[in-house]
């Protein structure tokens, strides 16, 4: 489905100021279809008389109207009157219209969304007649608000230029709602902010009174009233009780006529953030740990080895030491991010330290990385650190061995991923592969664990030729069902 800036793009001449303006009013609609108890449509103008539909927003406080998504559709201006008058004159305006096969009649209306003093779409709100019931208090109020609103919303005062960054977290209709006036006290509290205020131990009527009146703090409201901007902040009253206000302010023409206080109570939200946080903490110790013993074991084989003579026994000590430092190195990149992600492009400047320090040929050796492999899960990290310690350290120490070969060696390691597969080549301008060489009859222990970790433990391919040297290309899927 198309966003709404490319179907402004595609569809309108509105500059970028006006899809900035739309996407604030996108981001705060669900509180206004909510308050309406309608559906909200918006409509900008597509030219030859018709009209682009960029958004939908459905209430969560009654049924909707449009069960089918209607964003990127085209209306003419004949099957909604109501926008295409609005539009012209700037005001809102109310009507009817027939929907659906059965030609069911709903009331719509039609708010001119106002920006540097021009129209630049309409939004409308649809909603079912009324069937001669009486609306209780908690509609009137709500109703009255979403007029409160609307007005702001026609004269360019909503939604508001600076955002107070809406999140998932963030209080909804739903949760609790209380109005204030323009002094701020409270003309009305919803019964789910009634509830919130028990869960804070404030259990006196609020209505009339200020909010610092009854003990709860009115910083966000303060905030709101000074700067006519919204405001959300976090109370707790108890260690266990966590409040979240949000306030935006009601204006008329600049002036603060009241506010909107939406509550949520977030305790259990909270409560998961800090067994989260709690948790990431502990994973992060565990491979510190682990990273720390892995340094130690590496440490321990390097001493063994320096008390041996030169010989199978003391190379075979150093390859075992390097492999340990391999994985060592992507648990202390695990250590320091939560998650487990890897940036791979740390382990791999690493990797290519240790290959540059164990060159022993008389030859200068270059390596070059190129490409990006991105973040990757520790169980796919964790083996292709050691797998590509190996190529490297093969090449670096076999590659290059005779004098008949150039003073300078390259070897080049190419990195790509697609977020579908991870790609990687190891190449090299030595002295290529012997004839009749294959991985699976080899004897070299290097290669066979490359060639183990590769298939077995990464579900990948391997693939090894001569080239200008040796090419080894490694195919590694990173969705489970490639795996």
């Amino acid at each position: 489905m198309a966003t709404l800036p490319e179907l402004v793009r595609s569809h309108t001449e509105l500059d970028a100021d006006a899809v900035t303006h739309l996407q604030r009013l996108v981001r705060s609609w669900g509180m206004l279809a909510d308050l309406c108890f309608g559906d909200l449509l918006l409509l900008a103008p597509a030219g030859e008389g018709t009209f682009v539909v960029l958004g939908q927003m459905r209430p969560s406080t009654s049924q909707t109207l449009h069960r089918d998504d209607l964003v990127g559709t085209c209306v003419a201006e004949a099957d909604r009157p109501v926008v295409s008058r609005a539009a012209r004159s700037g005001e809102i305006v109310e009507g009817e219209l027939a929907l659906g096969e059965h030609g069911d009649r709903v009331r719509m209306q039609g708010i001119p969304v106002r920006r540097s003093g021009g129209v630049i779409a309409v939004m409308t709100r649809e909603a079912a007649l009324a069937a001669g019931r009486r609306p209780g208090e908690l509609e009137r109020v709500y109703g009255d608000t979403f007029e409160r609103l609307a007005r702001m919303i026609v004269r360019g005062e909503f939604p508001f230029a600076v955002d107070d960054d809406i999140g998932e977290d963030a209080p909804r209709v739903g949760d609790g709602v209380m109005l204030l006036d323009a002094s701020g006290r409270v003309e009305y509290a919803s019964p789910n902010a009634v509830n919130a205020l028990h869960r804070m131990a404030i259990h006196s009527n609020v209505e009339g009174s200020r909010l610092d009146e009854v003990g709860l703090e009115e910083t966000a409201v303060s905030r709101a009233f000074f700067t006519a901007g919204p405001v959300m902040e976090e109370i707790e009253r108890r260690p266990d009780v966590t409040v979240l206000v949000r306030c935006l302010p009601l204006l008329r023409r600049g002036e603060v006529t009241g506010g909107l206080v939406l509550l949520r109570d977030v305790t259990d939200i909270r409560r998961r953030d800090r067994l989260l946080l709690s948790k990431d903490a502990t994973i992060r110790e565990v491979h510190h740990r682990v990273k720390n013993n892995l340094q130690t074991i590496s440490s321990l084989l390097r001493l063994q080895a320096r008390r041996l003579s030169p010989g199978e026994g003391r190379v075979a000590l150093g390859e075992a030491e390097r492999r340990i430092r391999s994985i060592a190195r992507v648990h202390e990149v695990l250590s320091r991010e939560p998650g487990e992600q890897v940036a791979f492009d740390e382990i791999v400047r690493d990797l290519v330290r240790m290959a540059e320090e164990s060159v022993v040929s008389g030859h200068n050796v270059v390596f070059v990385v190129e490409g990006d492999a991105g973040e990757l899960h520790a169980d796919i990290a964790t083996p292709l650190a050691v797998v590509l310690s190996e190529l490297l350290q093969n090449a670096s120490q076999h590659a290059f061995e005779h004098d008949e070969l150039e003073p300078e060696g390259r070897v080049d390691v190419c990195l790509s991923n697609d977020e579908i597969e991870l790609r990687v080549v190891v190449r090299d301008n030595g002295r290529g592969l012997p004839p009749g060489f294959s991985v699976e009859a080899g004897d070299s222990l290097g290669l066979s664990i490359v060639r183990d970790l590769v298939t077995g433990q990464l579900g990948g391919t391997m693939n090894m030729q001569s080239d200008g040297g040796t090419v080894v290309t490694l195919t590694v899927p990173l969705t489970t069902s490639g795996r």
